[in-house]
């Protein structure tokens, strides 16, 4: 299984359109999360799940055809949940191979970690992420807007929070030791259990968006 996410910085790097469609094909993810997104991004997946267009929240703010998550995945689903904000998060549970995987796509601090609103959502999302790990195993993934392995770009309060909840909840941060990385794959430790972890990355040197795209390819060992 592949898993895979990218912030694509709500496309300021439209000219390159091209190229972003490419690198979101060549991950060859059967689970894909993309944040700050747009409609002009079509994929083809079987299933796509998205949250509403921004701007009817922030009309001054947001394009008619910006989203800020949009989860697209080969997996049928077999239940939506709510989330704390339905513009900033999103969940299914999907059908894998490997078993059922509630999957939140999301975004932690939609104007960066620095401003008030960032603590009063991350306390938001933990709930969320608290609650829906009681219902089987879970996925978070999408932009943290933090960094674990090093200073790039992390508040010490935010850090802490994500940390004792991964912890609590008994999820792995599979991308965590990623230099310069913000966007994160975690999940129920109990799903990646006698199986082989890769992680790879794409827009190291950030052209296409001032995030990198990370996926985690999981391989259970045959026993």
């Amino acid at each position: 299984m592949r898993i895979a996410t990218w912030n694509v910085e709500r496309l300021k790097h439209k000219n390159e359109l091209d190229r972003i469609l490419e690198c979101c094909r060549e991950t060859q993810a059967d689970i894909l999360v993309l944040t700050e997104t747009d409609s002009r991004i079509s994929l083809p997946y079987q299933y796509c799940f998205k949250t509403p267009p921004t701007k009817e929240a922030y009309p001054e703010l947001y394009r008619y055809t910006e989203n800020r998550v949009s989860l697209y995945t080969k997996y049928q689903c077999s239940g939506i949940y709510a989330t704390y904000d339905k513009y900033t998060a999103l969940c299914a549970e999907l059908e894998t191979e490997l078993g059922n995987l509630i999957v939140y796509g999301t975004i932690m601090g939609v104007f960066g970690n620095r401003e008030m609103s960032y603590g009063q959502d991350l306390q938001k999302q933990i709930e969320d992420i608290r609650r829906l790990s009681e219902l089987g195993r879970i996925c978070v993934i999408g932009d943290y807007n933090c960094s674990f392995s090093d200073d790039y770009y992390y508040t010490k309060k935010g850090r802490e929070l994500l940390r004792r909840c991964l912890k609590e909840n008994k999820i792995s941060a599979l991308t965590a030791e990623r230099s310069e990385c913000i966007d994160h794959i975690a999940i129920s430790e109990d799903f990646t259990v006698d199986a082989d972890v890769t992680v790879e990355e794409w827009n190291c040197d950030k052209t296409l968006s001032d995030h990198k795209g990370i996926a985690v390819s999981i391989d259970r060992k045959r026993l």
